[in-house]
């Protein structure tokens, strides 16, 4: 790790600002799920609709950039910075037949 990412200084504005995005998606999709119990169709309509009218994946990517922009982004030997590094090795969604880690 690059000796300036041993230690990442976040603002106590910026740190609530990331936890407030946080907090409205998860719970919100907590909500959904205890309002859907039962899951089924009803339940994949209103998380969907959550998701997109919401904007999860930009409220997401406003609290992964608030952080990742406190890094120092210098590359190391293997040409990778921390961040890279970091998450290179990370499961993704890729299709339908996807599985998440551990339900295999």
């Amino acid at each position: 790790m690059h000796p300036r990412n041993q230690e990442i200084c976040l603002s106590g504005e910026d740190a609530l600002a990331v936890l407030a995005e946080l907090n409205v998606v998860l719970i919100s999709l907590r909500n959904i799920g205890d309002a859907y119990m039962q899951g089924g169709s009803e339940y994949e309509r209103e998380t969907t609709r959550f998701i997109d009218e919401w904007r999860v994946t930009t409220r997401l990517a406003n609290a992964r950039r608030m952080l990742s922009e406190k890094f120092d982004r210098t590359l190391g030997p293997d040409k990778m910075d921390d961040l890279e590094r970091a998450t290179e090795d990370l499961p993704y969604w890729e299709s339908a037949r996807s599985r998440a880690p551990g339900n295999v």
